[in-house]
């Protein structure tokens, strides 16, 4: 069956469109009053892993913003816990790892995975989801980064100076590429499946990549980002990479496999589709805070995101980082419309 809308999926493509989609980073969330009240009834994990709920909330932001593609509702973390690693979910500090991996033992303790068997209960909530959606709009599924996973299981929690998966590195680099390629795998692995089970795209997370100097993100984040990607089994799905404060390797990212570059708020879209040359189409990037603002000003900033990129197809509208929890649902839906109407100047069709 052929999706009722399909122009997130050709803006991914550099295909015409006649206006520019857009979508939320972290869309199904706290900011929605919907969404609270499911969360109400579980905790985030279990919220995870019952595909009625995954799904419920995954479908709430096409309903209740009108934005043009939904996101599987999940977490990264679902993969490191499904390698052996025990995780608890604590109400104000965020995920935490007990027994992080310090060492070669640690590492020994990890196991391979079987998306199907391990992490049923994500391919079951697409699967669910893509009934329940009846063809709307596209589906995205995700991961995050063998970096940014190989952070928190190494950390075992939030961190602001990462310091213990940064001694690894520098003093056990044999070993951090071990459990790198063994991530690898099994992120590759689960996209694939999740492909398989009807997602229309895949967003790779590298939310920690910008913490690295430019010789060990290449070396300890896009080597494996690009190892994932050519391991992917996919047909024509779009791949976004997702690389947070990492301004300098936009063209290499490119050459990792990338269909889709996303971008932080911090980077200009246009100084970016000059230096890529149309060789990516390109998602983002307005600051998150600016809907704390007026409606009037979300408009002026939207305006100014849609103009620096111009005109033509290859670029999907979408913060430069995840919503924020505590935004009036009212000024997302603000930027949902404003967007569709603005944009249709930006863009032909033709």
């Amino acid at each position: 069956m052929k999706l009722k809308n399909d122009i997130f999926l050709r803006a991914c493509k550099r295909e015409p469109v006649e206006r520019t989609p857009i979508w939320i980073m972290r869309q199904a969330g706290r900011y929605l009053p919907e969404y609270r009240a499911v969360r109400e009834k579980a905790d985030f994990l279990t919220m995870c892993k019952t595909p009625e709920l995954a799904s419920e909330v995954t479908i709430q932001p096409v309903d209740i913003l009108g934005v043009d593609a939904a996101i599987i509702f999940s977490d990264i973390l679902v993969i490191p816990e499904a390698m052996g690693m025990h995780l608890e979910m604590h109400e104000g500090k965020g995920p935490i790892f007990p027994d992080p991996i310090r060492k070669e033992s640690d590492f020994k303790n990890l196991r391979d995975i079987s998306p199907e068997k391990d992490l049923k209960y994500v391919l079951d909530a697409v699967s669910l989801t893509k009934k329940e959606l009846r063809q709307r709009v596209p589906l995205i599924g995700f991961s995050g980064s063998p970096w940014t996973l190989l952070t928190y299981m190494v950390e075992g929690r939030g961190s602001k100076n990462f310091s213990f998966v940064k001694k690894m590195i520098y003093n056990e680099p044999q070993l951090a590429h071990k459990i790198l390629d063994k991530i690898s795998r099994a992120v590759s692995d689960y996209l694939s499946a999740k492909i398989e089970s009807g997602v229309n795209a895949i967003q790779i997370f590298d939310t920690w990549g910008g913490i690295l100097s430019q010789e060990d993100f290449y070396e300890f984040s896009l080597k494996y980002i690009a190892k994932v990607i050519s391991n992917i089994k996919r047909k024509d799905e779009p791949v976004i990479v997702f690389a947070k404060g990492v301004h300098y390797g936009l063209e290499k990212i490119v050459e990792s496999g990338a269909d889709v570059i996303g971008l932080d708020w911090t980077m200009d879209l246009g100084s970016v589709r000059n230096i890529l040359k149309n060789k990516a189409a390109l998602q983002g990037n307005m600051d998150p805070s600016v809907l704390y603002a007026s409606e009037d000003k979300i408009k002026n900033e939207a305006k100014k995101v849609l103009s620096s990129y111009g005109k033509g197809s290859g670029h999907i509208f979408n913060l430069g980082h995840g919503i924020l929890p505590d935004i009036d649902p009212e000024r997302a839906k603000a930027l949902v419309r404003f967007v569709k109407e603005e944009s249709m100047k930006f863009n032909s069709g033709e």
